[in-house]
């Protein structure tokens, strides 16, 4: 049983063909050249960070499920500087155009020591920003970045740090790990 720690970049998919495509975009097969693996659980084009794959059926279920609710958490650069009610809302839950969220972990954190992101997010002198470490454990579409939009903080920069215990920690981007499952 395989189990991958990839750090996605930036502006890759999470999947290993864009067929179909009119022009072509980067995918897992730019990086990964391990067969019979698959992504479990899905981060967007525009989200970097952490994701695991896995030859496992069962594994991936229990990994990509909602029902088993794996915490995971994100390192997201936001709009603005949230204050004490709008962590609090997090915290709560925030109401969605699909339904409510389920509480979260959310606090302001430091600037992370996090690789620079190609191409960069964009500066703007007038307007402040902030990071947030929110970890979650559900997985619906956009989820973090509509959760801070919720609140009034649109995200800039999203970084999965960690799923469950598996984290980023000493992978660089477009590298992986190929590790054993039983230590998450």
């Amino acid at each position: 049983m395989a189990l991958i720690l990839f750090n996605k970049p930036y502006d890759v998919l999470s999947q290993f063909t864009d067929a179909g495509s009119p022009s072509p975009r980067a995918t897992l097969s730019d990086y990964i050249d391990r067969p019979g693996v698959y992504p479990a659980g899905r981060l967007d084009r525009d989200s970097e960070g952490l994701l695991l794959l896995t030859d496992d059926g069962r594994l991936q279920a229990r990994i990509a499920d909602p029902r088993f609710k794996l915490p995971k958490c994100y390192l997201v650069q936001v709009e603005g500087e949230p204050d004490e009610a709008a962590l609090a809302a997090l915290r709560k839950g925030v109401r969605l155009n699909d339904g409510p969220t389920r509480p979260a972990r959310a606090e302001r954190i430091d600037p992370p020591a996090l690789w620079p992101r190609q191409p960069p997010v964009r500066f703007r002198k007038s307007v402040p920003d902030c990071w947030v470490r929110l970890t979650i454990s559900e997985g619906r579409n956009r989820q973090v970045r509509r959760m801070t939009a919720a609140i009034g903080h649109p995200t800039l920069r999203l970084v999965r740090w960690s799923v469950g215990n598996w984290t980023l920690e000493g992978i660089a981007p477009g590298q992986w790990d190929e590790i054993s499952p039983a230590t998450g």
